[in-house]
């Protein structure tokens, strides 16, 4: 007879345990990545909804204990969303019709004068200034070529950013159900750890959209106060531009000081857009190196390092979309991990305490 095999060591046993907890984890996240991106058009909007309720939550409920109705108050939220929103694209909008044919001019100027102080190097620079607009329409055509259809990107964008509107006036004015959804759809033994788990994931959410409300506002008035300093024109409209960016990290603040750059180019000329891309500069790095990580790493409870990291990696995912949502979903899961952590703690029994001979005596029985 051969002799029995040893087991194996314990640490071994509890290596191949998690080993194993990791694989199948893993594999849910990659299988519910993969379906959310076949499925995006109808993800992305409850996602951007949610995070919609959670900014405007304050505002809806402050509405509703002053008396108003609960689905007015909603529509009223909304309404206010898309003034605020709206308003600030169409100044915006409105300032680089104005002053796009000043913005051409204005890189041409700029560009013989680099040709005069540098030669041969800046005439590369005369030339792409003078074909500004042919280079951006043969870029446009061959962008547009790898797209299946312009029209249907497009109508894709519009019909996600409606749904997700009506979504947020549902969240809002069905707020109070809420719970009783979610235990309605758990077994009964499961719902008060399911309710706990929602609440701590929303509360996560609701953290990284305040940090991030506080962020674009100190973004904007630093880049609005510094436009109005230089007298730029609609420097309040860029500085609301750049709070709606801000919502986006890195890639929305880079476009609305980019706006705000070729805005001072076309009407100041060439030395105070290099003063207000100082100024740009500046509060991007004030951002990313100041505030993102200490408010987000305190509102998400999250390390500065994982949020850097955890944008990246949404931006692989998804891109921008990605980038939006990357953060709010790990505060969410973070959020989730802690309250089973803390529910799993609060169920074990406690150490036993060593007895006069030094055994350890038996805890007394729980009632």
């Amino acid at each position: 007879m051969h002799a029995p095999t040893p087991p194996l060591p314990e640490p071994v046993r509890r290596l191949g345990a998690w080993c194993a907890v990791a694989l199948l984890v893993s594999g849910v996240v990659y299988v519910g990545i993969r379906l959310c991106v076949e499925f995006r058009t109808a993800v992305v909007p409850v996602l951007l909804a949610l995070l919609g309720s959670a900014l405007l939550g304050p505002v809806y409920r402050w509405l509703v204990r002053s008396g108003v109705q609960r689905s007015l108050a909603a529509g009223l939220t909304c309404v206010a969303v898309v003034a605020v929103v709206g308003g600030a694209v169409y100044i915006v909008v409105a300032a680089l019709i104005d002053t796009g044919d000043q913005i051409v001019a204005s890189l041409r100027n700029a560009a013989q004068d680099l040709a005069g102080h540098f030669g041969a190097a800046g005439t590369s620079l005369d030339d792409l200034a003078s074909n500004a607009r042919e280079l951006l329409s043969k870029f446009g055509g061959t962008a547009a070529s790898g797209v299946i259809s312009g029209v249907s990107v497009v109508g894709e964008v519009i019909a996600m950013a409606v749904l997700a509107l009506l979504l947020v006036f549902f969240f809002l004015r069905d707020s109070d159900r809420a719970v009783g959804a979610l235990r309605s759809l758990v077994p009964r033994r499961g719902g008060d750890t399911a309710e706990a788990m929602a609440r701590r994931a929303f509360e996560a959410v609701e953290g990284f959209m305040r940090g991030t409300t506080f962020i674009a506002l100190i973004d904007a008035l630093c880049i609005t106060v510094g436009l109005l300093v230089l007298d730029v024109p609609g420097a309040v409209g860029l500085g609301a531009l750049v709070f709606v960016g801000a919502y986006i990290p890195y890639l929305g603040a880079f476009l609305s000081g980019a706006v705000a750059v070729l805005v001072a180019l076309a009407d100041r000329g060439f030395v105070i857009a290099l003063w207000a891309l100082g100024v740009v500069l500046a509060v991007q790095v004030l951002e990313g190196h100041v505030l993102q990580p200490l408010i987000q790493s305190r509102t998400v409870q999250m390390h500065p390092a994982v949020v850097m990291v955890t944008i990246t990696g949404g931006a692989s995912v998804a891109g921008i979309v990605g980038m939006l949502l990357a953060v709010p979903l790990t505060a969410a899961a973070f959020g989730v991990a802690h309250e089973l952590r803390d529910r799993y703690a609060a169920a074990q029994p406690p150490p036993a305490s060593p007895g006069p001979s030094g055994s350890p005596e038996p805890s007394a029985p729980r009632s």
